[in-house]
């Protein structure tokens, strides 16, 4: 998993609350289990005029003009600034997946679901919660601002705007060392290689009759 650190880039305001992971990757697009291919489809319903199924040439669909990620001053964001309840509906990975893919790693919000919540640490993304006035101020910042880039700063647990101003976020420290060493659970788990290693020579010779058994 690619450490977080330190994120600045063009802000996109999706400015609706209670947005769904059924809005975010549409079920649909839902039948592979790999963490890739799901970026094109980000927001289905929302960024293309036509109905969306698996196999499309994206290139030859109608895409909406008033959606946020269509217009030409929010190309290239990679920061979500949405509203509350953030993610809700049913508990789909690849919700973060596709977030992820097609660029944005932080999203902010006054508030999420939990389950993606939890999903967005797994997958490397970083999640910061502000309080609903400061989303407000950064939504109106960023309507009138094109091109408008916010610095989030993962071991200052900070946000600080292109004026200056710096808000502060709260993150679970094992959650926060996770994120800035790139450790997803299995590099949690490789952590402890030798030892796993270890314990299973040592089981190799207590138990020999097992590991036979299984090569058979």
């Amino acid at each position: 998993m690619k450490k977080y650190t330190v994120e600045q880039g063009i802000v996109a305001p999706l400015d609706r609350a209670n947005v769904d992971t059924d809005l975010i990757i549409p079920k649909q697009f839902l039948k592979s289990i790999k963490r890739t291919g799901f970026g094109d489809n980000l927001f289905d319903e929302l960024r293309y005029l036509d109905e969306g199924y698996l196999g499309q040439d994206i290139s030859k669909r109608p895409k909406n003009p008033d959606f946020v990620l269509n217009k030409p001053r929010y190309q290239g964001s990679n920061i979500l600034l949405a509203r509350t309840n953030f993610g809700c509906g049913s508990s789909r990975e690849h919700a973060p997946w596709a977030l992820n893919e097609y660029g944005f790693r932080t999203v902010i919000a006054p508030s999420y679901a939990d389950i993606f919540f939890n999903n967005s640490f797994k997958n490397g993304m970083l999640p910061v919660i502000l309080p609903e006035d400061i989303v407000d101020q950064l939504f109106k910042e960023c309507a009138a601002n094109e091109g408008y880039q916010l610095t989030v700063d993962l071991a200052a647990q900070e946000v600080r705007t292109p004026s200056g101003q710096a808000f502060t976020f709260e993150i679970d420290s094992f959650r926060k060392h996770c994120l800035l060493n790139g450790l997803d659970d299995i590099g949690l788990t490789l952590q402890n290689a030798d030892a796993i290693r270890a314990f299973e020579a040592q089981a190799k010779q207590s138990r020999p009759w097992v590991f036979q058994e299984l090569q058979q």
